[in-house]
């Protein structure tokens, strides 16, 4: 590593050391490692070392860590202005962006956009909206889903440890139904059967705003919606008058395959949420949905001080970009077949490697004591990850059991440096799992 960008006396240990004194508990970190540089699909640590990055910032960086043209928008904009707030004196980069990703958002009805700053903003004005357009107060969410840390979006969040625990009590009228998952046993029949449930016995379909879910369940474990699954959802949607949020939070800008993971079903949603890979690492996100909707709440209904930044702004307009003529949809897919590819190879010699499953370059594998599927192997996970860190590879677990390694990787890897980092993973595997 070149020394100019190794700041001088630094360590990891000293660094964590400092964190624990001067952080709370609640902000994990997966890695005790810190950074001082990335390019693409690798960072260097203030020690020097180099790791191949399977984690893109929690499908961030889909464009790879400080893609040219991302940084050189941003840079751009700096010397102009770094803030007016757009409701107050308005750029033409937010408008510009806004455009953009109404041309883009599946479903042939008008469209218009706002910007957050965060996922869980634009979860929470989506849900907002909803019920402004409907009058109506029910939210119905699904079992292992994740849709933020701030209260309600919590109270939609379907997972307890860690996120939910003794934070309590969150917003009512918040529902949750199963999300199929033949692995584990729920059929797309039970999943359905299960909201018609709530509609029996704790909310009246008629009292419901909207459907919220995952097109691929992130923290959840990865796990992608049936198709038939989302088509149900929709025509169940369209029967009772709810809306229906697709949070793409995770899964779009090319993650899976296409630019929306939804698409993959042929499925309109009437509400789309996005944030991470939208900003190429700065933050911005987006609630983009039909315009009738969207025009529901008053001037002043929408809006925060720092949303759709202009740094930002001028960012994501440059990922868009780059997804387009780098072919970001096709280059996602081509890495995904890739990954499962390898790893379908990996499972036919480790037995507790149960399932390899995903959408585009949104891949997982699940890992079970001895292919017992009764008996998630969260252990064995977390010694992978462990052993992956320590040849220099970077992963993140998932899962309602944390037994789910999942793989997202920036779409622009160097087919020899993901090559690479499979190659480490599979020495993880076997290390941890043995032969």
């Amino acid at each position: 590593m070149n020394a100019h960008h190794q700041p001088p006396g630094l360590s990891n240990s000293d660094l964590m050391a400092r964190r624990a004194e001067a952080l709370p508990r609640g902000v994990g970190q997966a890695h005790p490692v810190f950074a001082t540089r990335a390019s693409n699909a690798e960072i260097w640590d203030v020690e020097g070392r180099r790791y191949i990055d399977f984690v893109a910032g929690i499908a961030v960086v889909n464009t790879g860590h400080c893609h040219p043209k991302v940084i050189a928008a941003a840079q751009a904009q700096i010397p102009q202005f770094s803030h007016t707030c757009f409701q107050v004196v308005a750029y033409d980069g937010y408008l510009r962006l806004a455009e953009r990703l109404n041309a883009l958002a599946p479903g042939d009805a008008p469209k218009k956009t706002f910007f957050v700053s965060t996922g869980a903003e634009a979860v929470e004005n989506s849900i907002k909206i909803a019920r402004a357009f409907t009058g109506r107060p029910g939210v119905i969410a699904f079992n292992g889903g994740f849709h933020g840390r701030t209260l309600l979006a919590l109270g939609l969040t379907g997972k307890v440890d860690p996120y939910k625990l003794g934070v309590g009590p969150f917003p009512a009228e918040i529902y949750h139904a199963p999300f199929p998952c033949a692995l584990h046993g729920v059929s797309v029949d039970d999943a359905i059967h299960g909201i018609e449930l709530l509609f029996k016995n704790d909310i009246e379909a008629r009292r419901v705003a909207a459907f919220i879910v995952e097109p691929v369940q992130g923290e959840g474990g990865y796990y992608p919606a049936p198709p038939e699954f989302l088509q149900r959802l929709r025509a169940l949607a369209d029967k009772h008058g709810i809306l229906l949020i697709a949070d793409e939070i995770q899964t779009g800008v090319a993650r899976t395959g296409k630019m929306f993971a939804i698409e993959h079903s042929g499925v309109v949603p009437d509400i789309i949420t996005m944030a991470k890979g939208l900003g190429g690492g700065f933050p911005i996100a987006a609630v983009i949905g039909r315009a009738d909707i969207m025009d529901t709440l008053n001037p002043g209904g929408l809006g925060s001080t720092y949303a759709g930044a202009p740094m930002a702004c001028a960012a994501a307009l440059a990922v868009l970009d780059v997804v387009e003529s780098e072919g970001l949809c096709q280059r996602s897919s081509h890495i995904g077949e890739t990954m499962q590819a390898r790893l379908r190879t990996l499972a036919a010699r480790h037995r507790s490697i149960g399932d390899v499953r995903g959408l585009g370059a949104m891949v997982a594998v699940e890992f079970f004591h001895e292919g017992d599927h009764a008996r998630p192997a969260a252990d064995l996970v977390k010694g992978i990850v462990a052993e992956a860190l320590r040849r220099g590879l970077l992963l993140l677990s998932c899962g309602s059991y944390g037994n789910v390694l999942r793989l997202m990787v920036p779409l622009t890897i160097e087919d020899a440096v993901l090559d690479e980092g499979l190659d480490v993973l599979a020495q993880a595997i076997e290390t941890v799992t043995g032969a």
